[in-house]
């Protein structure tokens, strides 16, 4: 099995990923050229332009030159222990690496990059996930951390403008420590040109007092029970506090992974007596192909479910569910029928998926594993009851 990177201390990184990471044996010095020689997506930060409002001090590379270079200066940053200093490190130096693929300069010369950290967080992942241009890929524990940090690295700026501020800093506080967020947030204002960067050390103070204020600042907010928490962040108001009443009355079992992750081998040794609802046996029961009109596959599929859930079995949905959307919208149907939720996330080396899948009889284009690759989103400990993650 293998862990969330937050649901117990990250282990510590080999200092061969990214060996370039300042130390204080060499008076933390920030090798820049040597960076730039290494990666390739650092490269393609050169020439993307921002804002000069809001980023005067030019190309994104420039940028997170600066954004890096403010770390590395930054005390607290030097304070953390080596595998801290690490992931902080390596998230300063992707934290802006969708920018390239997200910037857009409108007629009126307006520059925007909407969307970036999301990608952001995405391009991250294949790149640690793989280990492209690095000694070796990068663990899960640590890979999801780093990702985590660049998809919110916007949070300590942005939090004021949320419907509810206490319950964004709750939820990001169950993926990574706001402490960590909250460094990186800085240094990423530090490291820019702009009019307003006093006004943005400010907010950045504000997201630090808000997450002491909710307990949530060092380690995640704790809830009285799992079920309470699902409640508060599935419900439009509510109090972390509360204790609330578990009334599940059967658990579904929500697959996600990959293809080629082995979820058909996993639940044939977990899952034996259990009914399964598999999109792959539909398919072939109704003689559909995976890139054929899935209309029929899933409502098949639904339909099904219902027939379990009104009889309060509990069952397992079997598919790859490599969204957040989708599997909010399958956890949003089984919890209508008052399910507990039971997220099982399979993974494997990148390799060795590739492998496998080339070993199916009915093998998946490359080119289709690479597309859920580039747009997968690992679930996290607040999108159902339960969640667990499995090296498989």
């Amino acid at each position: 099995m293998i862990h969330t990177p937050y649901m117990q201390p990250p282990v510590q990184l080999d200092t061969a990923l990214f060996p370039f990471c300042p130390e204080p044996a060499g008076q933390w010095n920030l090798d820049w050229e040597a960076l730039q020689q290494q990666f390739s997506w650092l490269q393609a930060m050169a020439g993307v332009p921002q804002y000069p409002a809001y980023h005067a001090e030019g190309d994104v590379l420039i940028h997170t030159h600066m954004v890096t270079d403010a770390l590395v200066q930054h005390e607290q940053w030097r304070s953390l222990p080596t595998d801290e200093r690490q992931l902080l490190f390596a998230a300063a130096l992707l934290h802006d690496v969708g920018k390239p693929a997200c910037t857009k300069i409108e007629p009126d010369g307006m520059i925007s990059s909407r969307g970036h950290a999301r990608r952001g967080e995405f391009i991250t992942r294949r790149i640690l996930w793989t280990g492209a241009e690095l000694v070796t890929p990068v663990s899960f524990a640590q890979r999801e951390y780093i990702a985590r940090l660049v998809r919110l690295h916007g949070l300590p700026l942005q939090f004021l403008n949320r419907t509810s501020p206490e319950k964004a800093v709750i939820e990001a506080s169950q993926s990574v420590r706001l402490d960590h967020l909250a460094l990186l947030a800085e240094a990423d204002v530090r490291g820019r040109i702009c009019a307003d960067q006093v006004e943005l050390l400010e907010r950045v103070e504000l997201f630090r007092l808000l997450c002491q204020e909710q307990a949530c600042y060092m380690a995640p907010r704790t809830f009285a029970s799992d079920y309470s928490r699902f409640v508060y962040l599935h419900s439009t108001q509510g109090y972390p506090d509360y204790a609330a009443y578990d009334d599940t009355s059967f658990e579904v079992v929500l697959l996600s992974g990959l293809p080629g992750v082995g979820k058909d081998y996993w639940l044939q040794r977990h899952y034996t007596t259990w009914p399964v609802i598999s999109l792959d046996a539909i398919r072939k029961e109704l003689k559909v192909t995976a890139l054929g009109d899935q209309g029929h596959v899933v409502q098949l599929a639904r339909e099904r479910a219902r027939g379990y859930m009104r009889q309060k079995q509990s069952f397992v949905w079997n598919a790859t569910n490599t969204t957040r959307l989708l599997r909010q919208q399958l956890t949003d149907f089984f919890i209508s029928y008052k399910a507990r939720v039971h997220i099982v996330y399979l993974e494997a080396p990148y390799d060795v998926i590739i492998k496998r899948n080339n070993e199916r009889s009915a093998s998946i284009p490359v080119a289709i594993i690479n597309k859920l690759l580039d747009k997968l989103e690992v679930p996290d400990i607040t999108e159902a009851h339960q969640v667990e993650w499995i090296n498989n």
